[in-house]
């Protein structure tokens, strides 16, 4: 155990975190995203929802500054314009823990999906509200 780390960080997770440079991304994920197959890193979080992960990640890791879109969740499919619970619950978090907050962005499910593949790592949790999912992009600390 550490001091000050949220439990929720386990060894794997840390160890990308701390990997990862300034505009890498992360995928937070949902239960039923296809981590595994999707590409980069698949890290385990079965027993977490996205949104304790969320919160933990937050907690050691600060938002990218230089862009207008550094968290980015999945569009819902034929209504764009709707907020899913799980998304709510986002932008409540990153309004709260994050250095600098930033309003969450949506992108159409496939580009959500190719996005993904290109991340540092995705967080597979547990969560099991629909469109529990979100990309975030590493900022600096100064």
């Amino acid at each position: 155990m550490l001091r000050n780390i949220d439990p929720l960080l386990s060894p794997s997770l840390l160890h990308a975190l701390r990997a990862m440079g300034h505009g890498d991304e992360i995928v937070i994920a949902d239960a039923n995203f296809p981590g595994t197959s999707t590409g980069p890193e698949c890290i385990r979080a079965d027993g977490s929802t996205a949104s304790e992960v969320l919160r933990a990640v937050l907690s050691v890791m600060p938002l990218d500054t230089f862009v207008t879109d550094p968290a980015l969740t999945m569009q819902v499919v034929g209504d764009p314009d709707a907020i899913p619970e799980a998304v709510a619950d986002f932008q409540d978090i990153i309004d709260a823990t994050a250095d600098n907050p930033a309003k969450v962005q949506g992108l159409e499910r496939f580009a959500f999906y190719e996005r993904a593949a290109t991340a540092f790592a995705i967080v597979q949790t547990g969560e099991r509200r629909l469109y529990g999912n979100i990309i975030l992009k590493k900022g600096v600390i100064g």
